[in-house]
């Protein structure tokens, strides 16, 4: 029943299954094996996607799927692949991690696999995300239009706050209600925002400050932007910083199918490694199991970095 389904499927009139899928539930092949655009190593034009990567998980299949389809309809097209980084999305963090560190158990994406949470918050996935997604024709200009609309708003919003001040005789009453403590003097409301028991819809009313007084519009989406960036502006600076250092080790590339067992500064263990997933940049070989600092420093020697 499964062979015969397959075959009435447009273009896999002529597939060979491997074996029926009942039981054989986590069956699936290394992903190491695989590029950051789901496309296989070995067998040119051939993408994996889902569980016979190793995962398991609705979601993980999806995002997969999605990202497999993207590139193949790109290689017809003798276009360059489409790659989400670890700083992108979830889904970059789940890619790499396969594709680096492959695994021995089905793998879910659990958000504490992440070293940049602040950065990949689900409020924020429109603005990090439509941009690329209208360059590759999946979201309409609508679409498109809405999240620039939001983008600026948020822009605005933060901008108003960063230059307008309040009276104590206006804030002190709202943050008696919140037990937080007077102010002597006319304060900044994001000084005043930054505080955890003050939230930006109190100031707001507390400031008697209108849309249009604002230059945005108060909707519920920009007014969370705007509470999380002040709020938590300090660590998602840091977060950024760090990010930024992942991307420029991320830039330098490694030579696929180098012969790594001839650096002999390597540890037996590094060699091995690096030879079998052979990595395409110093950033991903840095996310190897066992490749260790020194070990990265030695190939940045290598490479005249």
């Amino acid at each position: 029943m499964q062979f015969e389904a397959l075959r009435h499927i447009p273009g896999f009139e002529n597939c060979k299954p491997f074996r029926p899928g009942y039981a054989i539930e986590y069956d699936y092949f290394p992903p190491t094996q695989l590029g950051y655009d789901l496309e296989t190593k070995a067998v040119c034009g051939l993408y994996f996607a889902g569980q016979i990567n190793g995962t398991t998980g609705y979601e993980e299949a999806a995002c997969q799927g999605l990202i497999a389809g993207i590139n193949a309809h790109k290689k017809v097209r003798a276009e360059a692949s489409f790659v989400l980084s670890r700083t992108d999305a979830y889904i970059g963090v789940l890619i790499d991690d396969l594709i680096t560190k492959g695994t021995e158990e089905p793998y879910r994406m659990f958000t504490s696999r992440a070293e940049y949470r602040l950065l990949l918050r689900q409020d924020n996935a429109d603005l990090r995300l439509t941009p690329m997604a209208h360059e590759l024709g999946l979201v309409s200009d609508k679409q498109m239009a809405r999240a620039e609309q939001k983008l600026e708003g948020t822009n605005s919003l933060q901008f108003d706050f960063e230059n307008t001040s309040i009276t104590p005789e206006a804030a002190n009453p709202m943050l008696k209600l919140v037990d937080s403590a007077p102010i002597q003097q006319k304060t900044r409301l994001t000084k005043l925002l930054a505080r955890p028991q003050v939230s930006i819809r109190a100031l707001i009313l507390a400031s008697q400050i209108s849309e249009s007084e604002i230059g945005s519009s108060l909707n519920a989406e920009i007014l969370d932007q705007v509470e999380i960036a002040i709020k938590y502006g300090g660590y998602i600076d840091k977060e950024k910083e760090l990010a930024g250092r992942l991307t420029n080790i991320d830039h330098i590339p490694l030579k696929q199918d180098f012969d790594y067992s001839k650096l002999n500064a390597l540890s037996n263990e590094a060699r091995e490694k690096l030879l079998a997933v052979q990595p395409k940049s110093l950033g991903q070989a840095g996310r190897i199991s066992g490749i260790t600092p020194a070990d990265i420093s030695y190939l940045m020697v290598y490479l005249g970095r």
